[in-house]
């Protein structure tokens, strides 16, 4: 196993760096000059040449990213040009946001999707099973952007129960922060809910259909012992290849709903980075997030192992 976690641990580390040299030369094909936004247009060329120089722009592509990768590892990722401070503190600023309602939304979903699955897969052709299969489905096609703003005139404008935009810690005013993570959190979550629910549906369908399991039934096990020792842990293969994914698409998605419900987290600082030419917090946010996303493929790889160990040998 140890064996096993060793090779994933260093393709994790050969994607992240891919990564990272990508996101980093993708950023320099911006249209406009990072230097004069910082300086304005009235800038004397001196000046604009001093600050290019003291950025490294003048230098290689190669040399820029081998300086920003080094710094990057100790986690100086420079001055925000926005901000005008460090890129390390404003990211930390916004990033645990985006992660607190990433992952009660990622949790959310798993409990969710996986029962609905569960629960339709067992219910094959039933009233329920086409409900739940309705809702999956009305839940992959929903727009993000309109269920938040939908939830907003609904139980904002019309209703008034909860509030229309920011943030609040919940050590900070528990009460609050429900209120507030609570339109959020779904409008990350049903699309998540509904993947997650069609794909352990199809998968229960696929397992119960085995041979094994109508081995277990014949001994006389019941239908929750089947399910929960035998069915469950098979099916769950590819439900955890989804989360995975589904880590990337929530991070992703927080740009919609930071930017709707007017949140600070990540998603709406790299939104204004990008607008405002910002490239030294564009690319500390594309690593960070891509790091987070290659780290959870990671864990899902290693839960492969557990799931299913003749993957420890492939």
């Amino acid at each position: 196993m140890l064996a096993f976690i060793a090779r994933r641990l260093i393709s994790t580390v050969i994607v992240i760096v891919l990564v990272s040299f990508i996101a980093f030369s993708l950023v320099h094909f911006i249209p406009g000059d990072p230097v004069q936004a910082m300086l304005g247009t009235d800038a004397a060329k001196e000046q604009v040449d001093a600050l290019r120089k003291d950025l490294w722009l003048d230098r290689p592509l190669l040399v820029q990213y081998g300086h920003w990768f080094s710094n990057a590892l100790q986690g100086n990722f420079g001055k925000s040009i926005t901000y005008f401070e460090d890129v390390t503190s404003v990211v930390l600023r916004c990033l645990p946001i985006t992660m607190y309602l990433a992952g009660i939304a990622l949790v959310l979903s798993a409990i969710l999707g996986i029962s609905m699955g569960i629960l339709s897969a067992i219910r094959r052709a039933s009233f329920l099973d086409n409900m739940l299969s309705l809702i999956a489905n009305v839940g992959i096609a929903t727009p993000v952007f309109w269920l938040g703003l939908l939830g907003i005139y609904v139980f904002a404008y019309r209703l008034g129960w909860l509030p229309i935009q920011g943030f609040t810690w919940p050590t900070v005013d528990l009460g609050k922060s429900i209120a507030q993570s609570v339109m959020p959190v779904v409008c990350l979550a049903l699309p998540s809910i509904a993947m997650l629910a069609r794909q352990t549906r199809s998968s229960m369908l696929e397992v119960i259909q085995q041979d094994y399991i109508r081995t277990a039934k014949a001994k006389g096990l019941t239908e929750r012992a089947v399910m929960s020792r035998h069915a469950l842990k098979n099916a769950l293969v590819p439900v955890v290849t989804l989360m995975g994914i589904l880590v990337r698409i929530l991070i992703g998605g927080s740009v919609l709903v930071e930017t709707v419900f007017n949140i600070p987290g990540m998603g709406r600082l790299l939104v204004n980075a990008a607008i405002n030419k910002d490239f030294i917090v564009v690319q500390a946010g594309v690593l960070l997030i891509s790091a987070i996303t290659c780290f959870a493929n990671l864990a899902v790889d290693i839960s492969y192992g557990w799931l299913d160990p003749r993957t420890r040998y492939e």
